[in-house]
């Protein structure tokens, strides 16, 4: 897996973002093969989006809390 980061392009009525060469080469990427991309836009919350938000019953401390109790009072 390489991660790139590149500016989207205007190419005819579609969009385009270029691989570069050293990605192409460590990947040994070929013409006409398919790749899967996760896009994901610089000014987002990168956890955020991918995993998106969770709620919990308990708050962050009392989780804290439990957690050392097991680990050092057993």
């Amino acid at each position: 897996m390489v991660v790139v980061q590149n500016e989207i392009k205007k190419w005819g009525n579609s969009m385009a973002v270029v691989i570069p060469k050293e990605a192409v080469e460590k990947e040994h990427l070929k013409e006409g093969e398919k790749v899967t991309l996760i896009i994901v836009k610089e000014n987002k919350n990168v956890l955020k989006e991918t995993f998106g938000t969770f709620k919990f019953k308990k708050s962050a401390q009392q989780m804290k809390d439990e957690i050392r109790k097991e680990l050092y009072n057993d």
